[in-house]
C-alpha cells in the first residue's frame, strides 16, 4: 500500500510552477552569478533524486532555501524527497510550508498521500477535497480521495468519488475498483452492473484500438492503390511486346 501512494507521489506531481510576488522578485538580486547557481542547485537536486542519492538531493535543495527561504518548489520536491525516504513527519511539513507558501493542489495531495499512508484518514480527506477545489480534472485526486473514504467508512462517497474519476479516465481499473466496493458491500444488483460495465468498457478499447489500427492500415492500403493505378499504363507497354513476339513466332 505504502509502495503504490509514493510512487503516486513521485510519477504525478513531482513538479508543480507557481508565480512569484512582486516583493520577492524585488529582494532577489539580479546577479547573472546567483540565477546560475541556483540554476545549477536545482539540476543537482534533480539529477540526485533520479539517481538515488538522497543526502545530495537534500543537500542541494536546502542549500536553495537557504538563499530563498519561500521556494515553494523547493520545499515540495523537498517533501518528495523526505516523502520516498519514509520520514513522513518531515514530509508533511515541508508540503504543509509549500502549501502556505503558494496555494497549489500538488501541495495538497501530496501532503494527502502521507496522512492516508499515516492513518490519518480524515485530514487525507480533507486534503484531497481541497485541491480537487483547485483542480478538478485529475482522476488520480478522485481515486486517492476514494480511498480515504473508505478507511473512513463512507463507502457510497468512495464510489461517487471513483466514479468521478471513472468520467474523466474511462479506465477498466477504476471501474474494478467501483467493482470491489460493491462486493465488500454485498450488493449483488451493483456487482452485476458493474461488471456489464467493465465487460462494455473492454469492448469499447478493443474497438478503439482496431479503429486505430485500420486507420493505419487504411493510409498503406491508400497509398498501394495510388502506386497500382500509377503503374497501369506502363503495364499496356509489355502487352503489346507480347503480342508482337507472338505473332512472329507464328510466323
Amino acid at each position: 500500500m505504502l509502495g503504490v501512494f509514493i510512487l503516486i507521489i513521485f510519477t504525478v506531481f513531482l513538479i508543480f510552477f507557481y508565480k512569484e510576488k512582486p516583493e520577492k522578485t524585488e529582494e532577489k538580486p539580479k546577479n547573472p552569478k546567483y540565477a546560475a547557481q541556483m540554476r545549477k542547485l536545482w539540476s543537482i537536486a534533480q539529477t540526485s533524486m533520479k539517481e538515488r542519492k538522497p543526502l545530495r538531493a537534500e543537500k542541494a535543495l536546502l542549500t536553495i532555501l537557504k538563499f530563498d527561504e519561500k521556494n515553494a518548489a523547493a520545499y515540495n520536491r523537498l517533501g518528495i524527497l523526505y516523502a520516498k525516504e519514509q520520514k513522513f513527519d518531515d514530509a508533511i511539513e515541508c508540503f504543509e510550508i509549500a502549501q502556505s507558501l503558494d496555494n497549489n493542489p500538488s501541495s495538497l495531495h501530496n501532503a494527502g498521500l502521507i496522512y492516508l499512508e499515516t492513518g490519518a484518514y480524515e485530514k487525507a480527506e480533507l486534503a484531497f477535497e481541497q485541491a480537487l477545489e483547485l483542480e478538478g480534472d485529475i482522476p488520480a485526486r478522485y481515486i486517492a480521495l476514494a480511498k480515504a473514504k473508505e478507511q473512513l467508512g463512507r463507502r457510497k462517497e468512495a464510489i461517487a468519488a471513483l466514479e468521478s474519476a471513472y468520467e474523466l479516465d474511462h479506465s477498466t481499473t477504476t471501474l474494478r475498483q467501483i467493482l470491489a466496493l460493491h462486493e465488500v458491500a454485498g450488493d449483488e444488483e451493483a456487482i452485476i452492473t458493474t461488471t456489464a460495465r467493465i465487460e462494455q468498457q473492454l469492448a469499447e478499447d478493443v474497438a478503439k484500438k482496431r479503429r486505430a489500427k485500420n486507420k493505419r492500415m487504411g493510409i498503406v492500403k491508400s497509398k498501394t492503390t495510388t502506386t497500382t493505378a500509377a503503374s497501369k499504363p506502363r503495364l499496356s507497354t509489355p502487352k503489346k511486346l507480347i503480342r508482337s513476339k507472338n505473332k512472329k513466332i507464328i510466323q
